[in-house]
């Protein structure tokens, strides 16, 4: 049975699905899982790991995303995130990145279902409460999805995890580069859909090209039984989180993007106090007003001005200013 209400995610994205993006995204939803960055466990176990694993308690439920090959380190590195308070730890079976190849782990690991089920069975002891889940490809270079991947997930679903998150496309772990493996290898939905009938007492989660919030609720209206978005959340995140918690039975929100940049002041101002700098998180709002009238001036002013040396909250109240005065012009014409 699962403990964690996956029906939507945020996908982990490097560089981008930070603390601070995670408090943000938060504050749009209040039920969207989210997911750290991908860290390696040999950079938890033997680099800063209370900086790694720091997150605010607001962004519970939250899921630690770990990258490794190693079942003694995974199993380290999943005590470490139990410890940490993470809802759900999640292996990374599908980045192609040479850094990841070179270490043995990521979407390569689709040709090891043998290793795979090892590590995830060590995590799976190793956990003292998280959910142990996986993120994998539907397959690697020339392997044929619709014979790898049903092998591949009973083989790991026997090693006692019950909840898999399908990108449904291949990886093609040379000649494409990350940004090309995530465009250009075809999807392959009804695969997904097709694991998922023949797997029914397994949680199957889809990700991969989903663009608007509708298509979110057609995949899951179809049987899965939930979805991951990760770049379309990230970059116009009041399109997919605004709507996501009447998936979750709460009524249609009625938050505004200039409801959550007031409610993120106090945030901010907070990191600031604490020596941060402020373009560290407005870096992350940039898309709030994406499709409204205003949305190019607020991306403007936060990208020029907040990247100065010294920049304050009134950088953010300068944006938000020209953005609203923008659209009440707007409405008033």
């Amino acid at each position: 049975m699962n403990l964690i209400n996956r029906t939507l995610s945020v996908a982990p994205m490097m560089d981008w699905t930070d603390r601070h993006c995670r408090y943000l995204h938060r504050l749009i939803s209040k039920d969207v899982l989210l997911y750290t960055e991908m860290v390696t466990a040999p950079a938890l176990i033997h680099g800063d790991a209370d900086r790694l694993l720091e997150f605010n308690d607001l962004e519970h439920p939250i899921a630690l995303q770990l990258g490794g090959s190693n079942p003694n380190q995974l199993a380290q590195a999943t005590r470490m995130g139990c410890d940490a308070g993470y809802d759900e730890i999640n292996i990374n079976i599908g980045c192609p990145s040479d850094r990841v190849q070179s270490g043995r782990f990521g979407a390569c690991l689709m040709k090891e279902p043998d290793l795979v089920a090892e590590c995830v069975r060590a995590m799976t002891d190793a956990s003292t409460g998280a959910e142990i889940t996986v993120k994998c490809r539907i397959g690697v270079d020339d392997q044929e999805p619709h014979e790898i991947l049903p092998k591949f997930i009973e083989k790991v679903s026997n090693s006692g995890v019950n909840s898999f998150t399908i990108h449904a496309r291949k990886a093609w772990l040379s000649g494409l580069s990350p940004k090309q493996n995530r465009d250009i290898p075809p999807l392959d939905y009804e695969l997904v859909h097709k694991i998922k009938k023949s797997r029914p007492d397994l949680e199957i989660i889809l990700n991969g090209g989903l663009q608007t919030f509708s298509d979110a609720v057609k995949q899951i209206n179809r049987g899965l039984d939930g979805v991951m978005i990760g770049r379309v959340a990230y970059h116009n995140p009041m399109e997919i989180l605004a709507y996501a918690d009447t998936l979750f039975g709460h009524d249609t929100p009625s938050k505004t993007p200039s409801n959550i940049v007031r409610e993120m002041l106090p945030y901010i101002q907070s990191h600031l106090d604490l020596g941060g700098r402020i373009n560290q998180i407005t870096r992350h709002m940039l898309g709030l007003f994406a499709g409204q009238i205003g949305a190019r001036i607020w991306k403007r002013t936060l990208s020029e001005e907040a990247h100065i040396k010294g920049a304050g909250i009134d950088v953010i109240e300068r944006a938000l200013t020209a953005t609203l005065r923008l659209q009440s012009v707007a409405q008033d014409g």
